[in-house]
């Protein structure tokens, strides 16, 4: 599955998170801006919380620099801006074989 915050329905994304279930501990992070992706993050300061049909808590908070991801209470990683100050996420996309229970936006 992946998830989107995007600056409008067809703009830029701003934070691409990607968790890849079947490479171990690696959770894709990135930003389209411009028609092009920019350099891939992948490393974890911890084990990846995302394992095939179990029950995870992600949050996802955004800061003056940068993202702060969390996962079941817990720093996952932070994700710096690429994008000077100015435009705002207005556009969630969750996409893949993920079922949701909750949604706060």
């Amino acid at each position: 599955f992946n998830i989107n915050l995007r600056v409008g329905p067809a703009g830029d994304v701003v934070l691409h998170v990607n968790p890849r279930v079947d490479q171990a501990n690696a959770v894709v992070r990135n930003s389209f801006l411009g028609d092009s992706w920019g350099q891939e993050e992948r490393e974890l300061p911890c084990t990846s919380p995302f394992l095939r049909d179990r029950y995870f808590d992600l949050s996802i908070r955004c800061g003056n620099d940068r993202f702060k991801v969390f996962a079941n209470g817990r720093p996952l990683f932070d994700y710096k801006h690429r994008v000077p100050a100015g435009p705002h996420v207005n556009v969630l996309e969750i996409e893949g074989d993920v079922v949701l229970s909750y949604v706060h936006f």
